[in-house]
């Protein structure tokens, strides 16, 4: 009995603390989806009801109504997404980091590029840490990372990983939250992804700089994903309309924008990929722009499964269920082939 109960509490451990994490990053600093950056968002749109409702933009009666209400908040979607944020945590645990600590010693870091830099070219001399190198560094994690996520997220919308990715596409409410509703399998490429193109990245630079060079951050995350966070990013899972305007919105994702991504229309398909920046959408012809003027839109996927995804199963298993059946068309032709014989027979 006793090594049952040790064996009992160890396992309540592993499923009780990533919940327990998950819950307290709420109040770090080092996240999007913590107070600082949901008050920031909150307080940007209280601000733009408060302008609509005075120009009569908008018809909305009060600030909750504004940004949904319990029709959007309360929505079984969001309901499921508040529940997936945290199942999430537990996921990520017991799947996503055992995965990334095999693959993780086959991955080149920052060292191995610089080392290997070196013997090819000999060593570099020290420039030293300093403020400008810092923040050059920081600049350039910040542009990699996001050029990365661009093209994982390009990736997931083909053919053969969408079933994956939509997993997220298929919320018909956005609230905050809804930007966890990943598939622990995407989160998971992203991640490896991100440690390639990054190892590659610091190796180069701290070669040209004879030595690593630590970023610049702000409450342990790059200076610039902590401005661009502030920038309201929490709405772009949301109602609230936020456009940047034509000319900003070549270079900076805005909430809008991201809307446009969730949009159900076909004219909104394949649009908007960037994380922060859409100036890799600019480059790549995967822009479209907005402007003030909210435009009337629906999120979703178009399809008419979306009844597939009102519960956590359906949020983690459906998407090896379809993906199976893309891989194996022809063992599904042969188990339905006895079916049809035998009922012809009949």
């Amino acid at each position: 009995m006793g090594v049952l109960s040790t064996i009992h509490d160890h396992l309540s451990e592993l499923a009780i603390e990533p919940v327990i994490a998950q819950f307290s990053g709420i109040f770090d600093l080092n996240g999007r989806f913590g107070v600082l950056f949901l008050g920031v968002s909150y307080a940007v749109a209280y601000g733009l009801f408060r302008f609509r409702r005075q120009r009569g933009l908008t018809d909305a009666r009060s600030f909750w109504q504004f940004i949904g209400g319990s029709r959007v908040n309360f929505h079984r979607s969001a309901l499921l997404d508040y529940r997936y944020y945290f199942v999430r945590a537990i996921l990520k645990v017991a799947l996503v980091l055992p995965i990334v600590a095999l693959v993780d010693p086959h991955i080149l870091r920052g060292a191995d590029y610089m080392a290997f830099f070196s013997n090819l070219w000999g060593a570099r001399p020290q420039l030293g840490q300093n403020l400008s190198l810092s923040l050059l560094y920081g600049l350039g994690v910040f542009l990699v990372s996001d050029f990365t996520h661009y093209w994982v997220h390009r990736a997931f919308h083909s053919r053969w990983l969408w079933a994956f990715h939509k997993v997220h596409h298929s919320a018909p409410v956005l609230v905050p939250v809804t930007a966890s509703r990943v598939h622990f399998v995407e989160k998971l490429v992203g991640k490896l992804a991100s440690a390639v193109s990054l190892g590659a990245y610091a190796g180069a630079f701290w070669y040209a700089c004879g030595g690593e060079i630590s970023r610049y951050t702000l409450f342990g995350v790059t200076y610039l994903v902590f401005i661009c966070s502030a920038l309201a990013a929490n709405l772009r899972h949301s109602h609230v309309w936020l456009s940047f305007g034509p000319v900003i919105e070549h270079v900076l994702n805005s909430p809008a924008q991201h809307q446009i991504h969730h949009s159900d229309a076909p004219r909104h398909f394949h649009k908007n990929f960037g994380t922060n920046l859409s100036l890799w959408d600019w480059m790549f012809g995967t822009l479209y722009v907005t402007r003030s003027t909210p435009e009337a839109i629906s999120f979703g996927t178009a399809e008419q499964d979306a009844h597939r995804y009102l519960t956590l199963y359906g949020l983690i298993v459906t998407p090896f269920v379809d993906t199976a059946r893309q891989l194996f068309p022809a063992a599904r032709a042969q188990a339905v082939a006895p079916e049809s014989t035998e009922t012809s027979y009949s």
